[in-house]
């Protein structure tokens, strides 16, 4: 073996301590991961484009008709004007409010990562899947959001995301949780009343069942009921103090 010149060797024994040198990372080097409010912000938003706000999908699927960028606190922010077709004209933020954007005439839900009504009938021509789906659309209409359900969700998200259900309690309420719930902006063109009156009782029972669940589940964590219930809906503390009753 041909020996290695000693000018070569202590260049190599050099770079070898390089190699395993810890390298070290100053506090100024180190960039802070965005928040969630950041990386809304970089979602981008064109007028004419259909959204729909994930805390609020009872107003439909909206059409944005303005966009104003501004300064809040220090930060760039953008307002925004969206025309909905059951509660017209809203003004949001866009740091503030979450809105989902619905692809073309898709109108999948946002609230949740559940399928709807409108997903289902998207998925008509999708061979044995679309039959599946077109054969039982009452199951999506009882069906309750992963936001109440997911038990990788704190119990105390879940008892809040529950609790905030409640605000459908019927009657005039009823178009607005059938939009929730289908997806679609025109329930009555899919359901008669009697149906959608119907659906609405089966979802409640679900409902309430699944808030005892969740009551019992939160008496392992001290003070995640009292966090949850604050600004709950007064149908929601109705329903609380009914099922308490029984236990």
């Amino acid at each position: 073996m041909a020996r290695v010149p000693r000018s070569n060797r202590r260049a190599i024994r050099i770079a070898d301590r390089c190699v395993r040198a810890p390298m070290l990372i100053h506090r100024s080097d180190l960039q802070p991961l965005p928040s969630a409010e950041t990386m809304t912000q970089t979602t981008s938003f064109k007028i004419g484009e259909k959204v729909r706000h994930c805390k609020r999908p009872e107003w439909g699927v909206g059409s944005i008709a303005k966009i104003e960028v501004i300064t809040r606190e220090g930060r760039p922010d953008r307002r925004i004007w969206i025309r909905f077709p059951n509660v017209g004209e809203k003004t949001v933020l866009a740091s503030l409010a979450e809105l989902e954007h619905v692809e073309s005439d898709s109108l999948a839900i946002a609230a949740s990562s559940s399928p709807t009504l409108a997903d289902m009938h998207a998925r008509a021509d999708a061979g044995w899947l679309g039959e599946i789906s077109k054969s039982k659309p009452e199951d999506m209409m009882i069906a309750l959001p992963d936001a109440a359900t997911d038990p990788f969700i704190p119990v105390g998200r879940r008892l809040k995301n529950t609790f905030a259900l409640y605000r459908f309690d019927g009657g005039s309420k009823l178009i607005d949780w059938a939009v929730a719930q289908s997806g679609l902006n025109d329930p009555m063109s899919r359901f008669s009343r009697h149906e959608l009156e119907s659906f609405f009782q089966r979802w409640r029972f679900a409902l309430d069942a699944q808030l005892g669940k969740l009551l019992q589940e939160a008496r392992k964590e001290p003070g995640a009921l009292e966090d949850a219930s604050r600004g709950a809906p007064p149908a929601a503390m109705a329903a609380m103090r009914k099922i308490s009753q029984f236990r």
